[in-house]
């Protein structure tokens, strides 16, 4: 098997990708809402549907499908440098953001035409939103061990079982779920299918979790008795652990496993300007800046094979992994430096901003897969494991 270490080509953002730029931000001067930093900082957790919606309207939702199921037919960089800018602005992008970055692309390479119709291009009008069905309680990062259970009728499946840590599943109108079709949890990655579930059907449950920060954007969703279609199943019964594999590709790479800091990592560059850096502060903010290039290379790398068809799972979770680490240490960094000098007068938005970022940040290495379960990828890709 090849590892990471042979098959981590650097690229470049192509120049189609990069005059694409000045258009994204010429958009965002015009129709990003004004909000404080520590309302910008969600970002990719804040929901705003009718954001969502201009962006749709522009083309910008489903970026990359094609035009035949109302996409904009372009490519992996030009969605890249959309998402870059989008995040760097702390824009609200949480209503269309699995839809667009997974789900679409899921139901594009693995849903049949029907399926294609039924959903692509109410995706891409921002009409539908859609969360992912993977994580369950008491499955703690073993991904494979769902219970969650889809059974044959004559009409269709019945599906039982609960999925927790759902993001934003009680905004949206369908989950991608993963469960099992046959066997037991102890057969790990067999038997394992993924289905399209309309979350208005009788007997799905949906309740929110609030988190420390008083945001509401995690959910609990339980199914009881819930009729499923025989189309609800995406592809063949059983390929489910092949497609969440795809998937997760597409969740694990992107910018969004870099910039969750990044309102805060500006606000206090702008801050220290104003005030007048130290030579340790000063240092410190030069780390980030050469951290967050390298990242940015890695990024690009990953979807520059992404561009190509690849599913680059394990580079995936490099960039995940090193990119989360990355995210965590900012509000760590910042807090500390603001301890440290008591006496400077006070900037409530930079207070605010990393309080907020301070009580989220645990859980960047945890979303879209822990770090340990990362590192044991990357171990057994280099054969350590």
């Amino acid at each position: 098997m090849n590892s990471p270490l042979t098959t981590f080509r650097l690229a470049e953002l192509p120049p189609q990708a990069e005059a694409f730029r000045q258009e994204v931000k010429d958009f965002l001067a015009e129709h990003l809402p004004h909000a404080p930093a520590d309302k910008r900082a969600r970002s990719w957790m804040g929901f705003d549907a009718g954001f969502s919606r201009k962006l749709a309207a522009h083309g910008w939702v489903g970026l990359t499908l094609p035009p035949a199921f109302g996409g904009a037919g372009l490519d992996a960089f030009r969605r890249f440098v959309l998402v870059e800018e989008l995040l760097a602005a702390g824009a609200p992008v949480a209503a269309h953001w699995i839809a667009d970055r997974q789900s679409g692309p899921l139901i594009l390479r693995y849903g049949t035409d029907a399926q294609r119709q039924a959903y692509l291009p109410r995706i891409c009008r921002g009409e539908v939103f859609f969360c992912i069905g993977m994580s369950e309680p008491n499955s703690g990062s073993d991904l494979a061990s769902v219970r969650s259970r889809a059974t044959r009728t004559g009409r269709g499946w019945t599906l039982n079982g609960q999925k927790i840590w759902t993001t934003n599943a009680h905004h949206c109108q369908y989950m991608i779920a993963l469960v099992r079709t046959s066997g037991v949890p102890e057969d790990k990655q067999r038997g394992l299918s993924q289905f399209i579930v309309d979350l208005s059907l009788p007997g799905v449950t949906v309740r929110p979790i609030r988190d420390l920060t008083g945001d509401a954007h995690f959910a609990e969703v339980v199914f009881e008795g819930v009729e499923l279609a025989e189309d609800a199943l995406i592809g063949a019964e059983g390929d489910g652990w092949e497609q969440v594999n795809a998937e997760l590709a597409f969740e694990r790479s992107g910018p969004e496993r870099i910039y969750s800091s990044i309102v805060l990592l500006d606000l206090w560059a702008a801050h220290l300007r104003r005030t007048g850096a130290s030579g340790e502060q000063a240092a410190a903010l030069g780390r980030f800046g050469m951290h967050l290039a390298t990242l940015r290379s890695m990024s690009i790398a990953v979807t520059s094979r992404l561009a190509r068809g690849e599913s680059p799972v394990v580079e995936a979770a490099l960039v995940k992994d090193l990119g989360t680490t990355f995210e965590q240490e900012i509000p760590a960094a910042i807090e500390a430096a603001m301890a440290a000098n008591p006496a400077a007068p006070p900037d409530t938005e930079l207070y605010r901003t990393v309080a907020y970022l301070s009580q989220i940040s645990p859980t960047f290495s945890l979303r879209g897969g822990t770090r340990e379960i990362l590192r044991g990828m990357i171990a057994r890709s280099l054969g350590l494991r």
